[in-house]
């Protein structure tokens, strides 16, 4: 296997050398390649080091220097690497020894188009710990059983009921198949929930298998200025960010044909059920009446979603 692995940086002076090591150290990482994209901090300095001590690191920059956000930075990424596998690593998580070792197994079967796995979580400090402790516990994030390919974009888009998630950083994909199969990759205008966006999209496309489920093979590093989970209701509304999102993933589906009624349908109801959260309250109240009668069985499994607007972004 040869696997490049993309590392967006953006204000991880902290964190970007770990992330690095964390992957250098599978024989299976061809390269790994650093999307630096102005920072305000030292990283830019940090990444060039890492690119003169190790052979493999590779350091990129946006063509006009600026910053475009971490979707078009993976896209860059994306472009640039030349190993047969693509692996993601957000700068401030990083790779646990038993990363790849589903990968090496599953990817033998030339049917297996990508493979995602199980997400464990580090507070680098007790203040991050205090804030963010009842958004991520010490739980993993995880998708709970084995699943068919069939199976994914339903579960993701939440028609399996208690599916679960995977994380970006626990993603391993077929580059060949990536480019034949999807021509759109991160939509870099999405400034937030763009991995969700595009993970919808590709499980959509690609036959992804689970790798290890219970056993964590990535640790996300919580710590107080995390691009998601500084997001909060006191700087950005979340119903407003998850109709941002669902208006992203209706767009896509109304445009793909092959799409099944059900799940058009169902995205259709997760995207109003956000309307219905951001509204102003007689708006809101107006709406829960109205579709109360003209489409009952989406309000009752909407409640949860227009009760939204006091509860931080996953």
């Amino acid at each position: 296997m040869k696997i490049s692995v993309i590392i967006p940086v953006y204000n991880a002076e902290k964190f970007v050398s770990h992330a690095v090591e964390s992957a250098l150290q599978f024989d299976e990482v061809y390269e790994v390649i650093l999307v630096e994209d102005k920072s305000p901090d030292d990283a830019l300095l940090i990444c060039r080091n890492l690119s003169e001590k190790y052979e493999k690191v590779k350091l990129y920059q946006h063509p006009d220097k600026e910053n475009h956000g971490a979707g078009a930075s993976r896209n860059l990424g994306i472009e640039k690497a030349t190993g047969d596998f693509l692996a993601f690593l957000d700068a401030d998580d990083y790779y646990l020894p038993n990363r790849f070792d589903s990968e090496k197994e599953l990817f033998q079967n030339p049917a297996v188009e990508g493979v995602y796995g199980a997400l464990g979580v580090q507070y680098y400090s007790e203040k991050a710990k205090e804030q963010y402790y009842r958004v991520f516990g010490d739980r993993l994030t995880t998708v709970y059983k084995v699943h068919p390919p069939t199976d994914v974009f339903f579960g993701q888009i939440h028609m399996l009921g208690a599916f679960g998630l995977f994380s970006i950083d626990t993603l391993t994909i077929r580059r060949d198949t990536l480019f034949k199969k999807m021509n759109m990759l991160f939509k870099p205008h999405l400034k937030l929930h763009e991995d969700t966006e595009f993970l919808f999209r590709l499980s959509y496309y690609l036959d992804l298998y689970p790798g290890s489920l219970d056993k964590a093979v990535a640790i996300r590093g919580v710590h107080e200025h995390n691009r998601i989970t500084k997001v909060d209701t006191r700087i950005v509304d979340p119903a407003i960010s998850r109709t941002i999102l669902w208006t992203e993933v209706y767009r896509w589906a109304n445009q793909e044909t092959t799409v099944p009624e059900d799940a058009m349908l169902h995205i259709k109801r997760m995207l109003r059920s956000f309307e219905i959260a951001k509204a102003p309250k007689l708006k809101k109240w107006g709406m829960v009446i109205k579709y109360l009668f003209t489409d009952y069985k989406s309000m009752r499994s909407g409640l949860y979603n227009i009760n939204f607007k006091h509860t931080l972004i996953l």
